[in-house]
Formats: structure tokens, C-alpha cells, sequence
């Protein structure tokens, strides 16, 4: 028997090369880097807010020091006592209040309305009515505002919070808004309703409205803050104490050569509670749909 002889070794296999480095991603900022900008950012947005909070606790002979002094001295909380009894806060808030119920309302009805006819229905000319529609943003306020007072005169409406309304009640931004979000929702919905026998009516209140609540929010907390806001349109309109609005009446506290601006600044700061808490509300509501509606950056 012949002896098994072993088999000869096998040359041994170059090693496989190392992976090459991944390469970093140029053309995004790193994370460290997007924090600190927008850090930067939000400090300076906050910054005339905490110089109103700052005022608000303040004497009138201290708001306006040179530099500024962003911690008070003395500690007034006495002036968010003493504004109660100085102006009818409470009677402006409820004004402020009702105007900006009542104005979001219509316009989220009449906005989301208008906003279905120029995305779901299908009629001549309707493209072009829309960028006719959409072009009056462009169009300055002080353009009309001369026409609509001499309107609302004719009317006998001036002076009263129905001429506010009225004027408001309808908006192109708030159609604009709606439509892009009724884009986004398939057509495919709407015909098979309308073969269901569903009318436009039911197809609007049944289908497209259930899942438009993002961009409805979004249109309601805009409109409310614009409006809670809005200076000129009752100062054009209510000249009667018991009509205005918080925006009016903080105007008491400026003279002909003097104001009290930490009484004003007290205002403010209780004017901004009513907005903060809508907009905490409905934040989640908010930024899903400015992120869905086209409005984006």
C-alpha cells in the first residue's frame, strides 16, 4: 500500500482591500451647526417679547432706560392690577374676542366653501376666476378702504361690529390656503361619490371636510390672530368706547405729549396670553397644514 501523501498548502489569498472611507456629505450644514442658527434665530425673535415682559414690570420713568435694563429693578406686578381699574380691559377682551370667533368662522366656512367649487368642480373658465380671485391679495387695502367706508355708511353699518364682519368675512388668502389642501386629496374620492349619487353638498361636508382638519386649523389660528390683531379696521370703524377692541383701547394710556408705556406694555403682555394659549392648542393641527398646503419654504 502506498502511503497517502498530504495535499500541498494552498497559496494563501490576498486580503481583500479595506472599504474605502465613505465620504462625507458636502452641501448640509451639520446638525451642531442648523441647531445653532436656528437657536440664534429663535433668541431673536424672542427678544422683543421679553423686552415687553420686561417693560410690563417696570415704571413709566424706566422703560426706556439707556442701555437697557432687561431685569427690573422693583418688580411691579401691581400694574397688571391697576390696568383693570384704569381702562375696561375686560369689555375690549370680550370685543376682541367676538369679532375674532365670529370673523374665523365666517371664513373658514365661506374659504373652505369657495375652495372646493375652484379645486373639485369642474365648470368654464373656472382656472382663470381663480387667478382673478387670487390677484385681489395684491391689491392694497388702502386702495379700497375709502369705497367700503363710503359702503358701510350708506348702510348705516359704521360703528358697530357688523361692518367689521361683514368686511372680513370673506378672504382670498383663506381660499387659496383651502385649495392647495383640496389638491392633495384625490379626485378619485369625488367621482366615486358623485356615481354613489352623493351630492357636491354631501361630497364637501361628508368627504373632503373630514380630512381637511389640518388646513382648516391652519386657516382658523391665522384668521384669529389677524384679526385679534387688527388695528386699523376698528379704528376706521368703532368710535364708540363700549365697541373697541383691546388694540383700541390701549391707546387710552397715550397722551397728546406723554403715554404710559408700562401700563401699555402690561396690556400687551395680557393681549398675547388669548393668542399664545390658541396657537398651543393647535400647533399640532398648524404645522401639518402649512406642511401639506403648498406654503412651505
Amino acid at each position: 500500500m502506498t502511503a497517502l501523501r498530504p495535499a500541498p498548502p494552498r497559496p494563501a489569498r490576498p486580503a481583500d482591500p479595506p472599504p474605502p472611507a465613505r465620504r462625507r456629505r458636502t452641501g448640509r450644514p451639520a446638525p451642531a451647526a442648523a441647531y445653532a442658527v436656528l437657536a440664534a434665530v429663535v433668541l431673536l425673535v424672542l427678544v422683543p417679547f421679553a423686552w415687553m415682559v420686561s417693560a410690563s414690570l417696570k415704571r413709566d420713568n424706566q422703560v426706556f432706560t439707556v442701555p437697557i435694563r432687561w431685569v427690573p429693578e422693583e418688580f411691579r406686578w401691581s400694574n397688571f392690577v391697576e390696568i383693570w381699574d384704569r381702562i375696561p380691559l375686560a369689555t375690549y377682551l370680550g370685543n376682541s374676542l367676538f369679532l375674532s370667533v365670529a370673523i374665523t368662522a365666517l371664513q373658514v366656512l365661506t374659504g373652505s366653501f369657495a375652495a372646493y367649487g375652484f379645486a373639485k368642480v369642474r365648470f368654464p373658465g373656472r382656472d382663470a376666476l381663480f387667478l382673478a380671485y387670487i390677484a385681489t391679495i395684491a391689491v392694497p387695502w388702502q386702495a379700497y378702504m375709502v369705497p367700503q367706508y363710503i359702503m358701510m355708511q350708506r348702510l348705516e353699518l359704521t360703528n358697530t361690529h357688523l361692518s367689521i364682519i361683514l368686511l372680513q368675512a370673506f378672504g382670498a388668502f383663506g381660499v387659496f390656503l383651502m385649495r392647495q389642501y383640496y389638491a392633495s386629496i384625490p379626485d378619485e374620492l369625488c367621482d366615486a361619490a358623485r356615481i354613489d349619487g352623493l351630492s357636491e353638498y354631501g361630497i364637501y361636508r361628508r368627504i373632503v371636510l373630514p380630512l381637511s382638519k389640518p388646513a382648516l386649523a391652519s386657516l382658523a389660528l391665522l384668521t384669529f390672530v389677524n384679526t385679534w390683531n387688527d388695528y386699523m379696521g376698528p379704528f376706521i370703524y368703532l368710535t364708540s368706547n363700549d365697541l373697541w377692541t383691546v388694540q383700541l383701547g390701549l391707546r387710552s394710556f397715550l397722551g397728546q405729549y406723554d403715554g404710559e408705556h408700562a401700563m401699555i406694555m402690561a396690556g400687551a403682555v395680557l393681549s398675547v396670553l388669548p393668542i399664545l394659549a390658541v396657537f398651543l392648542l393647535g400647533q399640532r393641527y398648524f404645522i401639518r397644514g402649512i406642511a401639506t398646503s403648498g406654503l412651505k419654504g
